[in-house]
């Protein structure tokens, strides 16, 4: 059953122990983010963004506040259940790229369909890879691809088990300016044509108003959310 709203957070704090005193990273962050929106949260480097798609994604623990995805409490998951929920409703795209180096194309999009259980796992896999236009790679390594194949067999992998909700990280931050032009282009095609939620953290505000909605973000606090069309924020330092 699909919930109306895909993701709720409620005073979410995160605060790590330093020399002497507590960091306050994310400082009691309260949202709500509609089933099939596109957002972005959009922010300068330290301002709390990615450590906000970590708590959101369960790849960190919130030190204090409630989120709720794809209708399921989260924050109380232990390591195993978080995995497997992951799994089940979430896709991740992060700078890095994260491939297997010894792993084709094909087999680093089909191996976590594999672990799940999927016995189509290689029949998905090459469908998501023609999907990205990389049909004409599926058996080669990453060291024989450039870093913008590379990615899009990253956005296969993260995309092939169709994911409620779909994550990128700054999906571009080690390519040139053409070729993550074009990943974007196609991050944005596959979620159009999913109809998955997709949240984007980034730093550049042009890619940010692609979205249906831009967060702002400032020291580990949501300062003002703005549907994209009145979106005016400056590039982040």
């Amino acid at each position: 059953m699909t919930v109306k709203n895909i993701v709720e957070l409620e005073n979410i704090h995160l605060e790590f122990k330093g020399e002497g005193h507590d960091v306050n990273i994310l400082r009691g962050i309260d949202l709500t983010i509609e089933t099939g929106m596109a957002i972005a949260i959009l922010g300068p480097s330290g301002s709390g963004k990615s450590s906000l798609m970590s708590v959101m994604t369960g790849l960190e623990k919130v030190s204090r506040g409630q989120i709720t995805i794809a209708g399921e409490r989260i924050d109380n998951l232990n390591e195993d259940d978080m995995a497997l929920f992951r799994r089940d409703h979430i896709g991740i795209v992060l700078q890095a790229f994260h491939l297997i180096p010894t792993m084709t194309a094909l087999e680093n999009v089909a191996v976590p369909l594999e672990l799940a259980g999927r016995r189509d796992a290689f029949e998905i896999a090459e469908q998501s890879l023609r999907d990205v236009g990389l049909g004409h790679r599926l058996d080669h390594y990453p060291a024989q691809m450039s870093g913008g194949e590379q990615q899009r067999v990253a956005i296969a992998r993260a995309v092939a088990p169709r994911p409620e909700i779909l994550f990128a990280d700054e999906p571009t931050g080690n390519l040139d300016g053409r070729t993550g032009q074009s990943v974007i282009e196609l991050i944005f095609s596959l979620r159009e044509k999913l109809g998955t939620t997709m949240i984007l953290i980034t730093h550049d505000p042009e890619l940010a108003r692609k979205c249906d909605r831009v967060l702002y973000i400032q020291d580990g606090l949501i300062e003002r959310i703005e549907e994209a069309g009145t979106a005016n924020g400056k590039a982040a330092e």
